[in-house]
Formats: C-alpha cells, sequence, structure tokens
C-alpha cells in the first residue's frame, strides 16, 4: 500500500465541507463508531476524518451508503467479534492494507485474538480449533486467492458453520473491505506513520 505521507486528497476540516459533505461528517462522527471502547484515531488533530472515511466525504452520495453498510457489517451482524476481525484481517493481508491492518489488529485485540494469531492473519497462515472461525478465513482466503466460481462443495464446507446467513455476511464484508482497500490504494492512504492516541472505532 502506499506511502501514508503521500496522500492524494487534501484531509478535509468540518469548516470546509458542503451541506451535503457535513451531513456525512455527523453522521460518522455521532454514529456507533464514536461511541464504545475508542481504540484508533477517527479523527486527526484538526478535526479531519482519517482513514477511508476522509475518502468518503469526496463523494457524499456514495459515502452514506457506504459508511452505513460498514456500520452494518460492525455491529448488526451475527458473526462474533473474532469471526468479523478475523475476515477483516483476512482481506487487509490480501489486499495489502496497512490502514485496515493497523485498525483491526487494535480491534482484533479487543476481541480476543491473540499477537501470535494476529501474526499468523498477516502471513496468511492463520488456523483455528473452531469450526466457524476456520470456516470463514478459509471462504475470505478462497474468495480472494482464486478467481474461479465456488463449487458446490466449497459452498458446502462453508455454509455447514457458517449458515447461509453467515455466508451472506461474510461475502458481503470481504467485497466491503476490498471495496476500502482499493480506495486507499488509489488515493495514498495508509497507516499512520506513527503510534496514535487510542481513538475512535474501525471502519
Amino acid at each position: 500500500m502506499p506511502d501514508a505521507t503521500t496522500p492524494r486528497l487534501p484531509k478535509l476540516t468540518e469548516a470546509e465541507l458542503s451541506e451535503e459533505q457535513l451531513a456525512l461528517y455527523r453522521q460518522i462522527t455521532s454514529g456507533p463508531r464514536a461511541t464504545g471502547p475508542q481504540l484508533f484515531a477517527l479523527q486527526d488533530q484538526d478535526g479531519a476524518l482519517n482513514g477511508p472515511f476522509g475518502v468518503m466525504l469526496y463523494a457524499p452520495l456514495l459515502g452514506g451508503p457506504l459508511q452505513e453498510l460498514g456500520a452494518a457489517l460492525r455491529y448488526r451482524t451475527r458473526m462474533s467479534a473474532r469471526t468479523r476481525e478475523i475476515a477483516i484481517l483476512a482481506v487487509a493481508a490480501a489486499t495489502g492494507s496497512d490502514f485496515e491492518r493497523y485498525a483491526h489488529e487494535r480491534v482484533g485485540r479487543a476481541a480476543g485474538l491473540t499477537e501470535e494469531e494476529l501474526s499468523t492473519l498477516a502471513s496468511g497462515t492463520f488456523t483455528s480449533a473452531d469450526s466457524t472461525e476456520a470456516a470463514a478465513y478459509s471462504l475470505c482466503r478462497r474468495l480472494q486467492d482464486d478467481p474461479r466460481p465456488l463449487d458446490d462443495e466449497e459452498y458446502a464446507a462453508a455454509a455447514g458453520p457458517l449458515g447461509r446467513e453467515g455466508v451472506v455476511e461474510l461475502v458481503v464484508l470481504i467485497g466491503y473491505y476490498r471495496t476500502l482497500a482499493q480506495l486507499m490504494d488509489v488515493f495514498a492512504i495508509g497507516a499512520p506513520p506513527s503510534p496514535e492516541e487510542p481513538g475512535d472505532q474501525a471502519s
């Protein structure tokens, strides 16, 4: 992923926002990401949004539904917190998204992932004795590593532990976080160059 010191979009402060941008900014900064445990900085010292949220402000009519999808994935699915973070970190590793790895390793620790598990997720060697976690990780890897359509045997291996609803949730999650990774790739947004003070929840 690009160096975080050379972003291609200026960060927008609240005073610079149009009416539509301001509405989106307030949705993000007053929504569920702004409550609960504060694990990384949603805003910088000037109040501008960090990570993919700053990009979303440049297209607020798309950014609004996109951030709402992210909130639904983070707060309104049946996935356990561990399974969700395993999947997100699998996407971060597959896409080389430094920001998503930076943000979701912090969320993953809060969800109970160990340092060894975080390391294996980053290296693509994760395993789990939990059948749901193992199936989620396997499906994430399969969908990102192989362009072939999923065959019936592979679908059954995922749907057994995850359930049909779980497969839907996971496929949508993969697509969402791949979209964020591509946005940050195109606009050269990486992880912060040095550790930040604890701030907001992840995307």
